[in-house]
């Protein structure tokens, strides 16, 4: 469900209320860490990165998780800490500057319990309610490089073994003690409101779900003990905050993939104690176990709206706001709020996109947000302590490079490719105010990117976002143009931009040559109608396709693939890469028997690592066979013949698929140098990096023009 151009979002935008918190609309800015605070104090950066989202309109901004204990009870040193009060002039700061620009701010408040690697690097046990049991599935790791383990191994807990303690009455008591001195600090930081994190494994959260707590004592056993400690930690906190502060609870409408896994009709029985216990409201999310293998069912979802029917259960059932989230985009979290489910709508990701998301929506400008394209590249950097990155927006962690940059002299740029790097070099100089050509071979915007939303249909409302903003700035847009450096200087241009992608060739070994042999680009041409070899019947889908104009729809190519492929049923791919793995689940998916060779020892590279932990295993569950250390010896008519190790193998193929063999290369840009233009390589034409590397490198180029 995107965003729509026309919609209203009157109920979105409408004003709301939570405890003594009046809020200007329903738009909600979940916790996410940004790793930004030194030793727990709060610095400029993460000021200016939550001020951004305030000033784009957003109605509440929560802080990243901060440590009620910290560094006690802390996952890093970089997150906030609310122990002390040399913490509360940071906080002064960020409330400060979320209030001029005219949102409210809620500081999430947790203690991270089995999370809290800071304990672990200290040499300090992990408080947990029970100890724990059973060994956790890590052969997701297999598909981690090993620059990615040691740095996961290291980050914050120093590679060391953690050790557990179970909770003693003066520990809970100690723990109670600590969010009610927390709440204190952030009402006299001038806040609005407190979030009690009551979820994602952590230590209020492990006493709540029976796969955690197996104690016998008062705080184990039934839902109510288990819910016990958290229901004193509220009732703590507002006897210390009286009703100054609004308190909200966030708790997992379910969690996900272990037995004993708390379950969807306890957290809203749950939710009613938290209620009367004098929560103002309760923010709905879900967890999976087991990150390594589910992270992308919890918490960060890979589906639209992941959580929504978790808030309605939890709706009907208290009378207090609740929060929805879970991937929840505008036209969804209009619909939520319109229909009951859900009073106000967390949108994580999606601000960090786009800080300006609810601006552009009240603006009636929906078109111009700029969306997520759910890649996990910004989650991703948690996993080693790291500032998260966005693909689709460089700015996210350096709010100050924007605005940008007015333009000295207006000059004429000239674009030659039309992907997103193309698309994303011609939006910014044009926003700068430089008069731009974009002159693209294809008959259509998008590049190799317009091919691969077949396959990650979230990259397609990234390409509509561009076209309408390259079209918004009036960039002259010119399709179907080969040009060379001859038409290129023929056009006067004060600057150039090559953004002509990577070069997709064909491994060197015998058979490569064969008809039923295909790169990326040769597939492409085939299904979109553009032309190339292969069989006769795919080439006139194709062209009746392209004269229909189904094949410039997406969702009709894959509806249509889904019903008739004429390809043979056996599909080899080489390359086990980002696109090798998600064009493997995508045939896999249309009844074809899949084999993917991969030549390195890791699956899903360069995708970020819950997004490939989670293709490798939905590609398994789709039947398709990964082979690592693959080494391809010869392709026949009929099969394809590779090497593991010292073994000898062979696969039948009616198409063969090269997903690797991708090279960096703009001669175009060597050609038109030699002549004496000013010119930029971005995108895949200068380092192979995908959209994440096409979006960041334009960026920065088309910022310096």
């Amino acid at each position: 469900m995107h965003t729509s151009r026309t919609a209203t979002y009157e109920h979105l935008l409408a004003p709301g209320t939570i405890g003594p918190m009046r809020l200007a609309n329903r738009v909600v800015m979940p916790a996410m860490d940004m790793n930004l605070c030194d030793e727990g104090a709060i610095e400029e950066q993460d000021v200016a990165h939550y001020a951004a989202r305030a000033a784009g309109g957003t109605g509440l901004v929560i802080t990243s998780a901060a440590a009620v204990a910290y560094p006690v009870g802390a996952t890093s040193r970089k997150e906030p800490g609310l122990s002390d009060d040399r913490f509360i002039p940071g906080l002064t700061a960020l409330a400060d500057a979320v209030h001029a620009a005219g949102s409210r701010l809620c500081v999430q408040a947790t203690h991270h319990g089995r999370m809290s690697k800071v304990d672990t690097a200290d040499g300090r046990p992990l408080l947990v309610p029970s100890m724990p049991v059973g060994e956790r599935d890590m052969s997701a790791l297999r598909d981690n490089t090993p620059t990615e383990l040691g740095a996961m191994a290291s980050a914050v807990s120093e590679g060391r073994t953690p050790s557990f303690r179970e909770a003693t009455e003066e520990d809970i008591a100690w723990l109670v003690g600590q969010f009610a001195a927390a709440a204190r600090r952030v009402q006299q930081a001038g806040a609005d409101a407190i979030e009690i994190h009551c979820a994602h494994g952590y230590v209020l959260g492990t006493f709540l779900s029976r796969a955690d707590n197996r104690r016998t004592d008062a705080w184990g056993g039934s839902l109510e003990n288990r819910a016990r400690l958290a229901c004193d930690v509220i009732r703590a906190v507002r006897a210390e905050v009286g009703d100054g502060l609004a308190i909200l609870v966030r708790v997992a409408g379910k969690e996900y993939g272990e037995e004993g896994a708390l379950t969807t009709e306890e957290a809203v029985a749950a939710s009613r104690m938290f209620e009367e216990a004098g929560a103002d409201a309760i923010h709905v999310t879900g967890w999976a176990r087991n990150p390594f293998r589910d992270f992308t069912d919890g918490p960060l979802p890979n589906q639209v709206g992941a959580y929504a029917d978790l808030a309605r259960a939890v709706k009907d059932a208290v009378s207090i706001p609740v929060i929805a989230v879970g991937r929840v985009l505008p036209a969804l979290g209009e619909e939520l709020i319109a229909s009951g489910g859900a009073d106000f709508v967390a949108m994580g990701r999606q601000l960090l996109a786009d800080p300006d998301l609810v601006g552009k929506l009240r603006d009636g400008r929906a078109a111009s947000v700029r969306p997520c394209i759910n890649c996990y590249v910004c989650v991703e950097q948690n996993f080693w302590d790291g500032v998260p990155v966005c693909a689709v927006n460089p700015a996210l962690g350096n709010e100050t490079l924007l605005p940008f940059p007015t333009v000295a002299s207006r000059r004429h740029v000239v674009v030659v490719g039309g992907g997103p790097g193309g698309m994303e070099a011609a939006r910014v100089a044009a926003e700068r105010g430089h008069r731009v050509t974009l002159v693209e071979k294809g008959d259509r915007l998008g590049g190799s990117a317009w091919f691969s939303q077949l396959t990650t249909p979230a990259n397609g409302p990234l390409l509509d976002w561009l076209q309408h903003e390259v079209a918004r700035l009036g960039v002259d847009v010119r399709l179907g143009e080969q040009v060379d450096a001859d038409d290129v200087t023929a056009l006067a241009p004060d600057a150039v931009v090559v953004a002509t992608g990577a070069h997709r060739g064909l491994p060197p070994v015998p058979g490569a040559d064969l008809p039923h042999v295909h790169t990326g680009d040769t597939l492409r041409g085939l299904i979109t109608g553009e032309g190339g070899s292969g069989s006769r019947t795919l080439r006139l889908l194709g062209a009746a396709g392209r004269m229909s104009g189904l094949t410039r729809d997406p969702e009709r190519i894959r509806d249509l693939t889904r019903k008739v492929l004429p390809i043979g049923k056996d599909v080899v791919v080489i390359g086990g890469s980002l696109v090798g793995l998600e064009l493997a689940e995508f045939l896999a998916e249309r009844r074809k028997t899949v084999t993917v060779l991969e030549h390195g020892a890791q699956a899903g590279l360069p995708m970020a690592i819950p997004r490939r932990w989670t293709a490798v295993r939905r590609a398994t569950e789709h039947g398709v066979t990964v082979h690592r250390d693959a080494e391809v010896v010869e392709i026949t008519a009929s099969e394809v013949h590779y090497r593991v190790g010292d073994e000898m193998a062979r696969v039948p193929a009616d198409l063969v698929v090269v997903a690797s063999y991708v090279e960096a290369g703009a001669p175009l840009a060597d050609d038109l140098r030699a002549r004496g233009l000013d010119v930029h390589v971005v995108g895949d034409a200068g380092e192979v990096g995908y959209i994440h590397g096409a979006v960041h490198s334009a960026w920065r180029v088309a910022r310096a023009l």
